[in-house]
C-alpha cells in the first residue's frame, strides 16, 4: 500500500509540474474567465455540495468533532454563495505574473529589470474548511501556479464536489484540468510524500492546527511558508489615548476569538495602570473574558487569576486574556523579544518617536500604531485575499496573496551587446 501512494503521489507531481509550464503561456484573459467559470460552477452545483457536504457533517458528529470544527466544516448557502464571490474577487484583482520594475540602462548600455514570476508548483495542505479548496485554486491559479491541494479527511466530500466545480472551470477555459489537482486519498502517508517531492513541488503552504504546521516544517524537504501560531500582542503605552486604548484593546481580544490575529496578551505600561485596566476589566467581564495577570495586574484587578509563565508563550483561540504589566517601552519590546510569535503586535500612543521606535524594534511580521491587530489579514491590506500568514522571513512574511505566491527574476535587454 505504501508503494501505491507514493506511485500516486508521484504522479501527481509530474502532472502538476507540466501543468505549471503550460501555465506560462496563458495570459490574464483565460484565468480570469477559468475563475468566473468556476463560480457559476459553484452555485450551479449548491444542492450537490451541500449533500456531499452532509456526509461529512455527519460522519464528523459520529467520530466527535468538536463545535468550533463542525461549523468551520459546515456549509450552507450563505457560504457556497461567498465561495463564488471570493472567486469573482480574485478574478478582479491585477494578475502580478509578468510585470517588469525597475528596468533602468547600465552605462554597458544594456537595461536590467526584474519580472515577476510563478513559483511554480504550490502544495497546500489544510484541515476541516472546505472553502479552502476553492480560495487555494483561484490564489494558486491566478499567480501562475499549478497547485496539489490535500485538505482534511472530515472533509473529503465536500472538497471532492468543490474540485469537481474546478476542473469545470478549468476545462471551460481551455486550461488543463492538472492546473489544480485535490488528493483524494485520505491516506496520511499522501502528506509525507507531497512535503518531500522536491523535484516536482516548489513550495509546501500548511494551514492548520500547530501540530500539522510543526509535522511539516519538521519533515519537510520542500521549502514551507507557515506560521506556527499567533501569539500576538497590544501594548497600551503611558502617552496613550485611555479611550483609543480600551476600544482597541477590548476589539483586539473580543471581536472574534478563534483567530490568528486576535490579541492574546495585553502589555500595559505601569504609570497608566490604575486609569485603564479597570476600565477594560468591566469590558471584558460583559463578553465573558477569563483574565490572567502578572502579580501587579492581580493586585488591581479582583477578576484576574495569577498567570503562570506558560501563559506569556499560548494562543488561546479562545475567551481567555494574559495582561501584563511593564515598565514602559522598553519593558514591552523586552517582553515581546522574548514570547512574541512574530505574527502582529500593535502599540498605542500619541507619541510619534515612541511609535517609530516601535515600529523599527518590534521584529514581527505586522507592527501597528493606534490599530486593532484583528487587521492583519489579506483583505484588510488589500491583498484581496491570501493564502495564509508567514512568520518567516524568507521569502513571504505576512499575509501572503498574490504576489507573495510569485518570485522575481532578473530580466536583460540589450541589442547585440557584447562584454568588453
Amino acid at each position: 500500500m505504501q508503494e501505491t501512494i507514493k506511485e500516486l503521489m508521484q504522479a501527481i507531481g509530474k502532472k502538476a509540474r507540466q501543468a505549471s509550464r503550460e501555465l506560462g503561456r496563458v495570459d490574464t484573459g483565460a484565468k480570469n474567465l477559468a475563475l468566473n467559470a468556476m463560480a457559476d460552477a459553484i452555485e450551479a452545483a449548491e444542492k450537490s455540495l451541500l449533500s456531499e457536504n452532509k456526509k461529512d457533517m455527519d460522519a464528523g458528529a459520529a467520530n466527535g468533532l468538536d463545535a468550533a470544527l463542525l461549523d468551520r466544516l459546515e456549509l450552507n448557502s450563505e457560504r457556497i454563495a461567498g465561495i463564488a464571490e471570493g472567486l469573482r474577487q480574485v478574478a478582479g484583482l491585477p494578475d502580478p505574473v509578468g510585470e517588469i520594475t525597475n528596468l533602468a540602462y547600465r552605462p554597458s548600455g544594456i537595461q536590467v529589470g526584474k519580472m515577476r514570476v510563478p513559483l511554480g508548483v504550490i502544495g497546500i495542505i489544510y484541515e476541516s474548511r472546505p472553502n479552502v479548496t476553492a480560495d487555494a485554486a483561484a490564489l494558486t491559479l491566478k499567480s501562475g501556479n499549478a497547485c496539489i491541494l490535500r485538505g482534511g479527511s472530515e472533509a473529503i466530500h465536500s472538497n471532492k464536489a468543490i474540485a469537481a466545480c474546478i476542473r469545470q472551470g478549468l476545462e471551460k477555459a481551455g486550461l488543463s484540468a492538472d492546473t489544480v489537482q485535490v488528493i483524494e486519498t485520505t491516506d496520511r502517508a499522501a502528506v509525507g510524500e507531497l512535503i518531500t517531492m522536491e523535484q516536482y513541488v516548489d513550495v509546501i503552504v500548511p494551514r492548520g492546527g500547530k501540530g500539522l504546521i510543526e509535522r511539516i516544517s519538521r519533515d519537510a524537504r520542500v521549502p514551507v511558508i507557515k506560521h506556527l501560531h499567533g501569539v500576538c500582542h497590544v501594548y497600551i503605552d503611558d502617552k496613550a489615548d485611555l479611550e483609543k486604548a480600551v476600544a482597541v484593546a477590548f476589539n483586539a481580544k473580543t471581536q472574534r476569538y478563534g483567530t490568528c490575529n486576535t490579541m492574546e496578551t495585553l502589555l500595559v505600561a505601569r504609570s497608566i495602570a490604575g486609569k485603564v485596566l479597570p476600565d477594560l476589566a468591566v469590558k471584558y467581564s460583559g463578553e465573558g473574558v477569563e483574565l490572567r495577570g502578572c502579580t501587579e495586574t492581580c493586585q488591581l484587578l479582583a477578576s484576574a487569576v495569577q498567570a503562570t509563565e506558560e501563559d506569556w508563550d499560548e494562543e488561546y483561540l479562545a475567551p481567555i486574556l494574559s495582561i501584563k504589566i511593564v515598565d514602559g517601552l522598553d519593558g514591552a519590546i523586552d517582553h515581546l523579544h522574548k514570547h512574541s510569535s512574530g505574527h502582529t503586535e500593535s502599540i498605542i500612543t500619541e507619541d510619534y518617536s515612541l511609535a517609530r521606535r516601535f515600529l523599527r524594534e518590534v521584529d514581527s511580521s505586522s507592527v501597528m500604531v493606534n490599530t486593532s491587530t484583528r487587521f492583519a489579514d489579506g483583505f484588510e491590506y488589500g491583498l484581496g485575499a491570501e493564502i495564509g500568514i508567514s512568520t518567516d522571513k524568507l521569502h513571504a512574511r505576512g499575509p501572503v496573496g498574490l504576489e507573495g505566491l510569485t518570485t522575481q527574476k532578473f530580466v536583460v535587454l540589450g541589442d547585440g551587446h557584447i562584454r568588453q
